[in-house]
């Protein structure tokens, strides 16, 4: 059992994580770290951690394992203030959905990457945000993902994997670099396209008239572009390279529509969309995890 787990950043990710550790026996305490103390300690009130701290001094003290649930463009800042104050024992993880970018930031800061550091990538989310939408089953069911490096510490990867197994969590492991390409396709430029798609009808129709006669398929496609701004801001400068690639491929995709339908080509157009019901449906049969 971890003593002491400390959250550093507790919105959705990091609360969901702090009350699903407390729960399933994993964790003794939990302890979230931000900047802000009036919406810590309001934390502490709806149940989600046990104490919070704006000091890292208080906050890291007597800690086992420590958790950034931070934006990505926050991660530096944070391994910059925890390093004076990290115990020696203490393992550290992190949450980000751009994994070459937080090893990047680690390295920086620490001159390499060190032994105590595994990154992760816990596949599950919320359109909502902050604490007030963190729940204890959030993990249960879905995919973590553990980039660890050939300097990863056996101990430490153990530590993290069987904080992740204890909430629910099925623990993958693969590189950094594959893991940021397969966000890309599968979750980065979802995000990218639904934002995209809101935008598209504010400069076409106006704010008044857009959703007028948006119905149910306009609502599923575009739920996503109701998370978090920076969040997502964050996530797409990280994964530039990746994510413009993935993009690239989409374009060429469309033009091959437009191509389509220009043509008037019913055939074309029934294979693509055959195709795609299929594979979602298969999707769909394992759960959608």
């Amino acid at each position: 059992m971890i003593e002491r787990l400390v959250v550093a950043g507790v919105g959705l990710i990091g609360g969901s994580l702090a009350l699903a550790a407390r729960r399933s026996g994993a964790c003794a305490r939990t302890v979230g770290w931000g900047r802000d103390a009036e919406r810590l300690a309001a934390a502490v009130r709806a149940g989600v951690i046990d104490e919070g701290h704006t000091d890292p001094a208080a906050a890291l003290a007597g800690a086992g394992l420590i958790v950034l649930a931070v934006p990505l463009g926050a991660c530096r800042a944070v391994f910059e203030a925890l390093r004076p104050h990290r115990p020696a024992d203490a393992v550290v993880t992190d949450v980000g959905s751009v994994k070459t970018s937080v090893i990047e930031d680690a390295r920086a800061v620490f001159g390499a990457v060190p032994p105590w550091f595994v990154p992760g990538h816990p596949i599950a989310g919320d359109a909502r945000s902050g604490f007030g939408a963190a729940r204890a089953d959030l993990f249960h069911g879905r995919r973590v993902v553990l980039t660890p490096l050939p300097e990863t510490d056996a101990g430490a990867l153990a530590r993290v994997e069987a904080l992740w197994t204890a909430v629910g969590a099925e623990v993958e492991r693969c590189t950094a670099e594959e893991h940021d390409r397969v966000l890309a396709d599968t979750s980065h430029l979802p995000h990218l396209l639904a934002y995209a798609l809101v935008e598209h009808l504010l400069r076409r129709h106006g704010r008044e008239r857009a959703f007028r006669f948006a119905a149910g398929g306009f609502r599923d496609f575009s739920r996503i572009a109701a998370s978090d701004p920076t969040m997502w801001r964050d996530i797409c400068l990280a994964n530039r390279p990746a994510l413009r690639a993935a993009l690239g491929s989409y374009r060429a995709l469309l033009a091959e529509l437009d191509a389509a339908l220009d043509a008037a080509d019913g055939a074309a157009l029934y294979e693509w969309f055959a195709r795609a019901k299929a594979a979602r449906e298969r999707f769909c049969d394992r759960g959608e995890r």
